[in-house]
Order: C-alpha cells, then sequence, then structure tokens
C-alpha cells in the first residue's frame, strides 16, 4: 500500500465518522426523549421551588420564571451550539418543554389561588413611618437595604412614607405619605388594608 492510499483511506474515514457525528445530531431515541423532557421538567420546577424558597429578592425585576426560562434556554442553546453531549435533537426537545412548560405555568398562574401559591405575594415593610420588622425578617430585608430604597425614592423623614413594600419581582415600591391610597393598588398584600389605617 502506498502512502497515497493510506492518505486516502485516513480521509476517506475522516468524512464517514464526520458523516456519522453530523446524523447523531438529528437523531434521538424516544426513550432519551422522554428523559429528556422529565428532566428538563424536573429541573426548571426544582428552580422555582428553590426561588420561592429562598425569596423574590433574590430575582431584582424578573419573574421567577422568566428568570429561570433565560438562565435554562441558554444553557441548553449553548451546549448544543458548542456540539456538546446534548446533540441538536436533544436541545430542541429541551427547548421546546421548556417553551411548553413555561406557557403551561403561565396559563395556571392566571387563576389566582394558583398565581399565589406558586409566587410570593407582595409584602409590606413599612407602614407609615413603621419598620414592621416581622415582615422585613420573612423577606430577608435589613434595615441598610431599606435606607437604601428610601434614599433613593427621595425619602427625607420616615413621615413622608405612607408604605413600602416589596413585590412580587423583588423590587422595591414606596408609596407617599401626599395622597390617600386606593384600595385596589394593596389588595394583594395581605394585612396591608388593617396596617395602614392602624398607622
Amino acid at each position: 500500500m502506498t502512502t497515497t492510499d493510506s492518505v486516502t483511506i485516513a480521509l476517506i474515514v475522516r468524512e464517514v465518522r464526520m458523516e456519522e457525528r453530523v446524523a447523531e445530531q438529528f437523531t434521538i431515541s424516544a426513550s432519551t426523549a422522554a428523559t429528556v423532557v422529565i428532566t428538563t421538567v424536573g429541573i426548571y420546577l426544582a428552580f422555582i421551588i428553590l426561588v420561592r424558597l429562598i425569596g423574590q429578592r433574590s430575582l431584582a425585576s424578573m419573574s421567577s420564571f422568566d428568570l429561570g426560562c433565560v438562565i435554562a434556554l441558554g444553557a441548553v442553546m449553548g451546549r448544543t451550539v458548542l456540539l456538546e453531549i446534548p446533540t441538536l435533537a436533544i436541545g430542541a426537545v429541551a427547548l421546546t418543554t421548556f417553551f411548553v412548560t413555561q406557557g403551561l405555568l403561565g396559563l395556571l398562574r392566571q387563576r389566582r389561588g394558583m398565581d399565589r401559591l406558586m409566587n410570593r405575594q407582595p409584602v409590606l415593610l413599612m407602614a407609615g413611618p413603621r419598620l414592621l420588622h416581622e415582615n422585613m425578617r420573612k423577606a430577608h430585608v435589613v434595615e441598610d437595604e431599606l435606607r437604601q430604597v428610601l434614599r433613593g425614592a427621595g425619602i427625607r423623614r420616615l413621615a413622608e412614607v405612607r408604605c413600602v413594600i416589596l413585590e412580587r419581582n423583588g423590587s422595591v415600591s414606596v408609596l407617599r405619605q401626599d395622597d390617600p391610597i386606593d384600595p385596589w393598588l394593596i389588595a394583594d398584600i395581605d394585612g396591608a388594608k388593617n396596617q395602614l389605617t392602624e398607622g
């Protein structure tokens, strides 16, 4: 066998291996697809539960569902594009599962009871000038953070504050004493109506 024959055989073997790798990207067994769907839903729900337990302060301004979807989509797409173990077919199944799960959870959240179960509710941190220490403890907010938010809202004296609310997405709203608050605006905050009429 000549050197030219050896090179030709090596090129043919390399081309066959490349074709096999390309073919692997477009095939997936039913059991692998089922495993991907179950794992994807499981990791997505685990993320949502962990964020729910840790609290909405960990999110900044996205809902837990938005953040989970963004992180998961980025991870799946990145691994798929880099041609690591998840093949194109596995990546497509996982992405589809994320979108379907996101859509189904979005439909469930339209029901108030399910929404309250799946998301943390807004928390009243201050009622008038009074700091609600128990609510702050449950929401993992310390006085220094509250001071920073009040300064950022232009508050110069505690007497200017009507209420401070930790919102569902982790942001903090400061409402001033200037005008009465429409009850509709605080209807989703447990105990807010009583706390604000006491203060």
